[in-house]
């Protein structure tokens, strides 16, 4: 089934859930809110990656957090659900800002418990390496978006997770980069912790060279 959204292309991924800040000061996304506002209108956010727009995020006005003397405005929104654009025009009909007909992609909430578990373990391992304090993760209300974002995934990986369709395939998605991520980071710090020691007196454990015998040709 096909809709209509006022669209608002950015080079960002947003998930469905995500709570997004944004600061408004085109004069034609400035219409955009105020429409917003008046009607409860949503927009949809698509990804402008590589020279084109296709999926995206709808999302919906949450709030008005700062208006500026000059009509600008910080807002808070909230993305609601993927869609993928089959029409896009740079105007709305009696608008400035661009619209186009969209498909809403239909999800499957599909999780195994035991993805849901191992992708926490890893990011709580994946924070730990990085000597940071990691994020409180309600194991009940757990999702792939949940912390996406934070986990060290490139635009376009964010993306592929996006146009992903079920939260058993995003979840082994987001594993799979953490198996590969995890040990890089360690590798790193490895890395760091011998360039620190560089020009440092070392205190080296004696080897047992008791067993030792040589290499015969």
């Amino acid at each position: 089934m096909t809709s209509r959204l006022a669209l608002f292309p950015l080079q960002s991924v947003v998930f469905p859930g995500e709570k997004l800040p944004l600061h408004i000061f085109e004069e034609r996304y400035k219409q955009l809110i105020n429409d917003c506002e008046a009607t409860g209108l949503t927009f949809g956010i698509p990804v402008y990656l590589n020279d084109r727009l296709e999926y995206g995020t709808e999302v919906e006005l949450s709030q008005v957090a700062k208006t500026y003397p000059s009509g600008a405005r910080d807002v808070i929104c909230k993305g609601l659900r993927v869609f993928r654009i089959t029409e896009f025009d740079h105007k709305e009909k009696g608008k400035i800002y661009a619209g186009g007909n969209v498909e809403f992609i239909e999800d499957i909430d599909d999780p195994e418990e035991e993805q849901t578990l191992q992708l926490i373990d890893l990011i709580g391992e994946l924070y730990l390496h990085l000597e940071v304090p990691a994020p409180v993760m309600d194991r009940k209300t757990f999702r792939s978006y949940t912390l996406a974002h934070k986990i060290g995934l490139s635009l376009e990986q964010e993306y592929t997770l996006l146009k992903l369709r079920s939260e058993k395939d995003r979840l082994s998605y987001l594993i799979n980069h953490l198996l590969i991520t995890i040990p890089i980071v360690q590798e790193m710090n490895r890395t760091k912790y011998i360039i620190e020691l560089n020009g440092h007196f070392r205190n080296f454990d004696p080897l047992d060279f008791t067993e030792f015998r040589l290499r015969q040709k």
